[in-house]
């Protein structure tokens, strides 16, 4: 019924194309396709373009792409989620090179194809559902890779293999840049209050637009006690966003320099940032990461790493408690 022998990187292609290619079920966001003894083959990942939807109505804990990586929510609209079924087999391309493609639909069940994906890393976190009620859910981080843009059917377990070990040789993905730090709700009433509360900010810190981040960043340390605090122009700035400099009052650190890097990201930072970013400080500067996601185990140790200058990391939660300290408007910078 389908002649399809390939998917094209940028090309769209019909629900009914990319069913009957794969040999997948009709609906929903995992479609596994699994041969003899319950072997996996491949999986389709489904998600959606940001530009089809209406910002308005935009969850900022919706998929969302960011350069090369797909932040992907398990299957499970509502209650907390579960590893298992669909979820769990996405685990499977650690151990071995199934070749999982992802398509971003444009409405009208037309799929515009990402390229093969690359399983970075999988954490649980926690969200706030439409109500504002905590619940527990799955988060993949994939890597997209857009090359080579021609991907035939035949030959896709051999390029997927080929993508996946020439990526590990390039930036090795270690245990502990595959596990994501994320602090969990607490169980006390008044703790778990201002859990949600301070998750409530975070949400709309997420959906702040990228370009104007830094400036909220640079209102939020001015009313911190900085001085002298200015955003870098967007290129050249080798990774630095934002500097700025300790008050005078400050008995001990008075007048020192401090540049900042500001990530409105979803998905997980990485030693390798924490790294890139110590390269790019000034030598007489210290370094703050604030991001509105989390830090690996890997990127919390390589910025407190002994034989090297430190670096400060501030994550979602503890970027949303300081939103909240200072009473910042939050809606001019969205």
């Amino acid at each position: 019924m389908n002649n399809l022998q390939q998917f094209v990187v940028g090309q769209k292609y019909t629900n009914d194309q990319i069913r009957y290619a794969l040999n997948l079920e009709n609906l929903g966001g995992i479609r596994p396709s699994v041969g003899k003894g319950s072997k996996l083959q491949h999986i389709a990942v489904m998600t959606a373009l940001e530009t089809a939807r209406k910002r308005k109505q935009e969850n900022p804990y919706e998929d969302r792409i960011e350069g090369d990586v797909l932040l992907y929510t398990a299957s499970g609209k509502e209650g907390d989620q579960r590893l298992e079924g669909k979820n769990k087999r996405l685990l499977e391309q650690y151990s071995l090179p199934v070749p999982f493609y992802g398509f971003a639909n444009e409405g009208r069940q037309v799929y515009q194809f990402l390229g093969l994906l690359e399983l970075l890393r999988h954490y649980k976190e926690a969200q706030l559902d439409k109500a504002g009620r905590l619940r527990s859910v799955w988060i993949f981080e994939f890597r997209i890779h857009r090359q080579p843009e021609l991907v035939s059917l035949e030959h896709a377990r051999t390029i997927s293999a080929q993508l996946i070990a020439e990526s590990r040789a390039i930036v090795p993905l270690a245990p502990d840049d595959q596990t994501v730090v994320v602090v969990p709700p607490p169980d006390k009433d008044r703790e778990r209050v201002a859990f949600i509360e301070a998750e409530q900010v975070r949400s709309a810190l997420m959906s702040v637009n990228p370009f104007r981040f830094e400036h909220l960043l640079k209102d939020l340390v001015t009313k911190r006690g900085f001085r002298n605090v200015t955003v870098t122009k967007s290129s050249g700035d080798g990774g630095i966003d934002l500097n700025g400099y300790v008050p005078d009052n400050d008995d001990f650190f008075a007048g020192t320099h401090v540049q900042f890097q500001a990530k409105r990201w979803r998905h997980a930072v990485g030693s390798v940032e924490i790294n890139s970013f110590r390269g790019a400080l000034s030598t007489t500067a210290k370094g703050v990461f604030v991001t509105t996601s989390y830090y690996t185990k890997a990127a919390i140790e390589e910025g407190r790493h002994q034989n090297k200058p430190s670096i400060t990391l501030i994550d979602g939660q503890r970027l949303a408690q300081m939103v909240q300290g200072v009473e910042l408007d939050l809606s001019s910078f969205l």
